[in-house]
């Protein structure tokens, strides 16, 4: 019964946490400075995830042309560089990994 309490108190205390910063959000104006900056945290956050999969497969740095994951990921890079399109690029990062890893 204690770990059922346990859980249902994490979860009440993790939604208050995040219910509190989104209704707060809706009365607070944050300075221009401030919403500049925040503009870069969805790439920084992305970025960190996915380079570390993409420059460490195997936990060490790979950047030989045998890292079928770093050719994918340029694939995608060139993608989402002349189409500005999300999808697209998933798409085409997606396709080029597996016909990479099916050819070699």
């Amino acid at each position: 019964m204690n770990i059922w309490l346990t859980m249902l108190f994490g979860g009440i205390l993790t939604f208050a946490m995040r219910f509190s910063i989104i209704y707060l959000a809706q009365h607070i104006t944050l300075p221009n400075r401030v919403q500049r900056a925040l503009r870069y945290v969805p790439p920084a956050v992305l970025s960190a995830i996915i380079a570390p999969a993409i420059l460490l497969p195997n936990g060490t740095l790979d950047l030989h042309l045998s890292n079928t994951r770093l050719l994918a990921g340029l694939v995608a890079i060139v993608v989402a560089w002349f189409t500005r399109h999300t999808l697209l690029t998933i798409l085409a990062g997606m396709a080029a990994l597996f016909l990479l890893n099916w050819l070699l």
